[in-house]
């Protein structure tokens, strides 16, 4: 029997010498299932999702990450997005004098181990940019440098289709989205898994609109560092309704 796609495992975490944020999470996702965490501000879901890329800024106390059946916990960043795991930011950041093309150039390089011809990059790009409705001269502009908020979600799905990840954390990928774009962000999303079905996907979102648009296999509350519940996407319509007040103690 295969080993699940991602594992998490009694994992514990903390900012670089400050208190816990993460207390004993636990979550298995197969390959091509999309699950979603949801909780309030605080809870530390952008935590998770940095934690799970090897951020610096984070110490893992104790627990376990798997990929793939593969202990990851001790690897660095790179080497744990060359093994094909992909993190979109919630603020995604600017970088001067590099282009969006050269970064994925380099980028896919290094996930695949050989060299992507700029023609390859160039042709892959002109595809997914029109289906995320971007405008092709967005490939020699800076990376993110003056894109607006939309703009730099979309380019966050862009570079997870060229990258074609194993596993993707999307962090807030919903987050100042006008109704408009996030349907063309989830659609992005949804096109990215119909290419690669195996992929797994996990959606760290406050709102439930994302949820309407991509339909998760399981819905997680995350609250005070620990999964307090889990179900199917009606767990997030009950959430819109009552908000986390039967969580607090």
């Amino acid at each position: 029997m295969s080993a699940p796609l991602f594992e998490i495992e009694a994992l514990e975490v903390r900012a670089a010498d400050g208190p816990k944020i993460l207390d004993g999470v636990d979550l298995t996702i197969n390959a091509g299932e999309i699950h979603a965490i949801m909780g309030p501000n605080g809870s530390g879901k952008s935590t998770l999702a940095t934690s799970l890329m090897g951020s610096p800024e984070y110490e893992v106390m104790g627990g376990a990450l798997r990929l793939k059946g593969d202990d990851i916990t001790d690897w660095d960043a790179d080497v744990r997005a060359k093994a094909g795991m992909f993190l979109a930011f919630q603020s995604p950041q600017e970088i001067s004098g590099v282009s969006v093309r050269n970064f994925l150039r380099q980028a896919a390089s290094a996930r695949r181990g050989e060299d992507v011809s700029a023609i390859d990059i160039y042709v892959g790009m002109q595809e997914w940019m029109a289906r995320l409705d971007m405008d092709a001269s967005f490939m020699d502009r800076y990376l993110n440098e003056g894109f607006s908020g939309g703009e730099k979600k979309r380019n966050e799905i862009l570079q997870m289709a060229i990258l074609q990840p194993e596993f993707a954390v999307l962090d807030e990928t919903d987050s100042g989205l006008d109704v408009d774009a996030l349907k063309v962000v989830a659609k992005g999303v949804r096109d990215v898994q119909e290419a690669q079905p195996n992929m797994g996907v996990l959606l760290i979102t406050h709102y439930q609109r994302l949820l309407t648009e991509l339909k998760p296999d399981n819905v997680h509350i995350l609250y005070d560092g620990r999964i307090v519940e889990s179900g199917g996407p009606e767990l997030a319509l009950r959430l819109e309704e009552e908000g986390y007040e039967r969580f607090e103690t």
